[in-house]
């Protein structure tokens, strides 16, 4: 990959992810990505997760909507809650990824625009390799994966589920 393949990342994370999100921020911006960091800034064992990762959702689709490439990374504990928060914005397909498997095909299959990371489930490299898989698969393009995603797509806008 050269520089001007890598997407625009947004990040975001609760207090139990802040370690992990400022390796990736550190990390991934030395190794080229544009990093865009939506908090929080300081730790906060009661802070509340959801507006962190919708505002970094809401900023991946203002992104690929304006034509740039962007993906988005929420972190937690477990990951589970952020992956909810951020699929609640419109045009947002967030995968919740525990191994490497996992962050290729939500990529390759699903087109996954977001990934969601358990700080307490893995340990930084684990978590660091996840993420960087998940931002460096392809997604496919492939037919069936496409109008699978049209279908969700069509369900989103509109209400309508297409069999």
């Amino acid at each position: 990959m050269t520089i001007s393949d890598f997407p625009r990342v947004h990040i975001a994370t609760d207090h139990a992810g802040m370690e992990l999100s400022a390796h990736l921020v550190s990390h991934l911006s030395a190794k080229g990505y544009e990093v865009l960091d939506h908090g929080p800034k300081v730790y906060d064992a009661l802070d509340d997760y959801p507006s962190f990762c919708i505002n970094a959702a809401l900023a991946v689709v203002a992104d690929q909507e304006a034509g740039t490439h962007a993906l988005g990374i929420v972190l937690g504990g477990s990951g589970n809650g952020e992956q909810i928060a951020a699929n609640k914005v419109k045009g947002v397909r967030a995968a919740l990824a525990w191994n490497l498997s996992t962050a290729q095909l939500a990529r390759e299959h699903n087109d996954a625009n977001v990934v969601a990371v358990g700080g307490r489930q893995h340990s930084v490299q684990e978590a660091t390799e996840i993420i960087e898989a998940f931002l460096t698969e392809p997604f496919s393009n492939d037919e069936r994966h496409v109008r699978r995603i049209g279908k969700i797509a069509t369900y989103e806008r509109t209400g309508e589920v297409i069999d």
